[in-house]
């Protein structure tokens, strides 16, 4: 950014500002990656934090970490290149021009700098800057200071006289605070894009601010503004941001309801015969969770609304069962199921095992992937669109444009957050090809990441939640253990005595081979190549085979077949395992690397062993160099195996983003409200919508607007 553009800035006439809304040409692009495509989009780009720009220090005075103003003289200033191109300027205090050797001075760093920066920092000229003072290797120094106008000199617009509390904007390369305070400046002068939408008596009943009063608050706090308070977001200011956008979500999240409510699905009823001669064949019975979710399924499928329902239930509650019961109901009353899982090997395991299940009941299942050949993919593209196949089975390949379904009336998708609004809205359209009528089909959606209270309400309040909240008899506990990496040796013995005693192991790593090092990180993780050759050659006596999400798919099939007959003992394997992978004998699990590994996926692979009658064992191995967040992670999966108490813990670590998927909601992600940390907010949200909607002052669409208005919106989703 020049001068010359700040300047040019400066020079538009406020006079012009309900015109002149436009950003600058040269900044368009620049802000885009901030998400600003128009001046008015500024008022919602809301302050980091504020620096107070008013304290002035002699240069002999300063101290590691202060902020504040210096001023001073010149006396030596240079572009060096080592060791990157910089501008070097000492400066030292103004007085007598026979500067004394022991005066203190200061040294001024610019790494990006224009000819203009040169000319106003020569040798000899008397400058005010604003900055953080750190130690440097020769000295006290600043990086980047601002410039602050000194009295009697003349000054561009962006450069006028700040406030106590300077607002610190998020910003790119490019982008200088000063330009970013002068559009949001013109964005404020216009009146119309500060209108208050709520009604003034909700906003006082509340206890809120005025938006007028929260833009002028967050953008130009005046002086007798706590600096904490609105550093900590707990202003009341913070408080007004925060609640209108958890509102503006909850509002989204009704619409969607509405518009789920005026679609037709096909009403799915019958005697339940299928079901019942499944319940036979069956080793177990059904434990009272799974019996009361079943029925909240089944109610929802005979309905002629479209179900949008989440079963959720802990690794290895049993949610497959329940889904494939509700499937039978689907085939008995004439329609299609589509089953979907997010990686092959889990959608592979579901194939067979609902292979196994439904073989003697006469239901034809077909395997959609795009692992297959050209013709038996054409051939179950067929059997879908003609309705020959009953119930598909598949990966991302059911997306696929080419296919088709005569009668499709329930979606089941495991793990649904791995999945994107826009793919479930595809597979939704594969099932009006040939109805007469244009009908949605039932969505069943699965997750083994219990959902905390606060993101249910949040981005899962257009769903109706099933919660299998007990496990199948018999199930033993699951061990957890932390061990050090430098205890490698004795964990490998212990496995191999294990496996000599009749068990079977799971040993898991992050990466397949040397090529997948994590980069820029100077850390050697064990990969699983190396490590398949490491134990085949500890334990000569033992069948240790690789598994990973590389291999070919009848490969990956063989080995898991073997693992399940227990012709393997030790499964060396990427994260392929993570979710759907079923063998009760397997009761140990060793993870390398834990460190590295998410709190859901720690929980999920754990998940594998544990699944039989005999006690089971989770060792996670960890490496000396650990984060903060790491050793969060690790205490928490170390000290609970409760689902529910796990996702919290993620939720907090980690925020929600990565615990809803890619494009989860639809819904833009909260950029300043924390659900877990303003819980009270959300609930007001949520209880005052109705209450707004019947509202006649209340701009419905004005409100959503200003807080949606470049966001897509999936409401079919």
């Amino acid at each position: 950014m020049t001068d010359a553009l700040l300047a040019t800035l400066g020079r538009v006439s406020a006079k012009d500002d309900t015109e002149q809304t436009y950003l600058p040409p040269a900044l368009r692009p620049r802000l885009a990656r901030l998400g600003i495509a128009h001046l008015r989009d500024l008022l919602l780009h809301l302050p980091l934090r504020y620096e107070d720009q008013t304290q002035r220090r002699t240069i002999a005075d300063l101290a590691a970490g202060d902020a504040v103003i210096v001023e001073g003289i010149v006396e030596h200033a240079e572009v060096v290149n080592r060791p990157r191109r910089q501008l070097v300027v000492l400066l030292r205090e103004a007085g007598p021009e026979t500067a004394q050797p022991w005066q203190a001075r200061l040294t001024l760093r610019y790494f990006n700098f224009y000819p203009a920066l040169v000319q106003r920092l020569r040798v000899g000229a008397n400058v005010r800057v604003f900055g953080e003072v750190r130690e440097g290797r020769f000295g006290l120094e600043m990086i980047h200071p601002v410039f602050k106008p000194q009295a009697g000199t003349e000054h561009t617009e962006a450069e006028t006289a700040t406030p106590e509390l300077t607002p610190i904007y998020p910003s790119t390369a490019g982008v200088p605070q000063a330009a970013l305070r002068t559009l949001i400046g013109k964005a404020l002068r216009v009146e119309s894009w500060r209108r208050e939408y709520l009604p003034p008596s909700f906003v006082a009943a509340l206890g809120l601010p005025s938006w007028g009063e929260v833009m002028t608050t967050l953008h130009t706090p005046s002086r007798d503004i706590p600096a904490a308070m609105l550093d900590a977001g707990t202003h009341p200011a913070w408080r007004r941001v925060k609640f209108d956008e958890l509102l503006a979500q909850q509002l989204a999240l009704r619409d969607t309801r509405v518009l789920l409510a005026r679609e037709q699905a096909p009403a799915v009823s019958g005697a339940g015969d299928l079901g019942r001669r499944l319940r036979e064949r069956l080793p177990f019975r059904l434990t009272v969770a799974q019996e009361r979710s079943l029925a909240e399924v089944l109610a929802d499928l005979g309905r002629t609304q479209p179900m949008t329902r989440l079963l959720q239930g802990d690794v290895g509650s049993g949610k497959t069962v329940v889904a494939a019961l509700a499937a039978l109901m689907a085939v008995e009353s004439g329609w299609q199921v589509a089953f979907m899982a997010p990686t092959e090997l889990l959608a592979e395991q579901h194939f067979n095992k609902l292979r196994h299940w439904l073989d003697a009941l006469s239901v034809s299942l077909v395997w959609l992937s795009g692992s297959l050949a050209a013709a038996e993919l054409k051939a179950a593209q067929k059997a879908c669109q003609s309705g020959a196949a009953q119930i598909a089975v598949g990966t991302h390949a059911l997306f696929q444009k080419k296919v088709r379904f005569a009668r499709l009336g329930l979606v089941v998708v495991d793990e649904q957050h791995r999945f994107g609004v826009e793919q479930r809205l595809a597979l939704r359209s594969r099932g009006q090809a040939d109805c007469e009528r244009v009908l949605a089909p039932h969505q069943l959606m699965m997750s083994a990441t219990p959902i905390p209270r606060s993101l249910a309400m949040s981005y899962y309040a257009d769903l109706d939640v099933s919660v299998i909240d007990e496990l199948p008899g018999g199930r033993q506990p699951i061990t957890t253990k932390l061990v050090r990496e430098q205890r490698r040796t004795e964990v490998i013995g212990r496995i191999h005595d294990a496996v000599r005693d009749g068990a079977q192991a799971y040993w898991v790593c992050p990466l397949i081979d040397e090529s997948e090092k994590l980069a820029a990180q100077d850390i050697e993780l064990q990969n699983a190549t190396a490590l398949y050759e490491e134990l085949t050659a500890a334990m000569p006596d033992v069948r240790v085979a690789l598994l990973h999400g590389r291999m070919k798919t009848d490969e990956k099939a063989a080995i898991m077949a073997d693992f399940v007959a227990n012709r393997i003992q030790v499964l060396v394997a990427t994260t392929v395992i993570e979710v759907g992978v079923d063998v009760p004998n397997a009761s140990w699990m060793v993870i390398e690397h834990a460190e590295r590994f998410g709190l859901a996926q720690l929980h999920q692979l754990r998940g594998r062993v544990g699944r039989g009658s005999v006690a089971s064992t989770c060792i996670l191995l960890f490496g000396d160099r650990l984060s903060d967040t790491a050793r969060q992670r690790l205490k928490v999966i170390y000290e609970t195996t409760d689902g529910f108490t796990i996702a919290r813990e993620d939720l907090r670590i980690r925020g929600p983003g990565e615990l809803l998927g890619p494009r989860q909601s639809g819904l833009p992600s909260l950029r300043y409200a924390n659900i877990e940390n303003d819980l009270d907010l959300l609930e007001a949200a949520r209880d005052a919508c109705a209450q707004l909607e019947r509202d006649s002052t209340f701009d419905k669409a004005a409100f959503l607007g200003r807080w949606l208005q470049h966001r897509a919106e999936y409401a079919r989703a």
